[in-house]
């Protein structure tokens, strides 16, 4: 199996398609595995000419797990509230530097990226920190860190915030209740989605490690200053249903993002059903194709 490597982290990647045509890296986002990128989705996007390389960020899948470091969300709240600089065991600036890690280990000067929700947290660090090697950027049904932007309904926060599964039955329940609050009206399939979680249960089940990454969100803080200089050509998507990142996120972003394009997806919630696909495919490789020729 393929790991690239970030000093002490192991990442694993995978690659779609020729490596000799540009590269496009999907970076997933909170508690989700490389696989969430279905294969068929990934061979869609290596049918428009492109190497599509899907990874499990730290702390979920088969990379590095920071099992040594305890989760404390309140923790960091709360030391954030009192100006105090939080402790956590990484930042975005760390999980935008994997990605970083990953284009080396497969000789990859620059890439376009797509970010979903906390990936698109991470591609927007990567544009701001690393700016040489992203040819283009999609932020997809994310926002900026900025208080009052993009915030979950309380139905939402509730759920994503609510007591951790502790089994495979209880992983795929979980994650099917959070699809009905978030997921896109009429169009998840929850059949599919049930197979999907138990496949990623046998995987690789950590909840510890999710609640690291959201550490990593919160004591990120707002990018605005740092999205505001960004020069890399930037695509926002965002779905009208969505109720986990409502949709001002993605329009804060684009506000931000000198020359950035948004699009609203009407009717997809903050997931990706198939019936999206096609969509998102022909959004995101025409803006890569306009970036390159630009």
């Amino acid at each position: 199996m393929p790991f690239a490597t970030n000093g002490s982290v192991q990442l694993f990647y995978e690659t779609f398609g020729d490596p000799g045509d540009p590269t496009l890296v999907l970076v997933n986002g909170l508690g989700s595995q490389c696989t969430n990128f279905r294969p068929e989705w990934c061979e869609r996007f290596a049918a428009r000419g492109y190497q599509v390389v899907r990874m499990d960020n730290r702390d979920v899948g088969l990379s590095t797990h920071f099992t040594d470091v305890a989760p404390d969300l309140v923790g960091v709240v709360t030391a954030m509230t009192d100006g105090q600089e939080p402790d956590v065991p990484y930042r975005l600036s760390d999980m935008a530097s994997d990605v970083i890690a990953v284009l080396d280990a497969i000789g990859v000067d620059s890439a376009h990226v797509m970010g979903v929700s906390m990936g698109g947290m991470i591609v927007q660090t990567l544009a701001i920190e690393h700016p040489d090697r992203v040819r283009s950027m999609t932020s997809v049904m994310s926002s900026t860190g900025e208080p009052g932007i993009g915030q979950a309904t309380p139905e939402a926060r509730a759920r994503l915030l609510g007591a951790p599964p502790a089994d495979r039955a209880a992983a795929i329940a979980n994650h099917l209740e959070g699809l009905r609050i978030w997921g896109s009206p009429g169009k998840v399939d929850e059949e599919a989605q049930a197979r999907y979680v138990g496949e990623a249960f046998d995987r690789a089940f950590d909840p510890a490690g999710v609640a690291r990454q959201l550490m990593a969100i919160t004591a990120d803080g707002s990018r605005a200053d740092g999205l505001r200089t960004v020069r890399v050509p930037t695509l926002v998507l965002h779905g009208s249903a969505d109720t986990l990142i409502e949709p001002s996120g993605g329009e804060r972003t684009a506000e931000l993002v000198p020359g950035a394009r948004f699009v609203l997806i009407d009717g997809m919630g903050h997931d990706y059903p198939t019936v999206y696909w096609d969509q998102l495919v022909d959004l995101v490789t025409d803006h890569a194709a306009a970036a390159t020729a630009a």
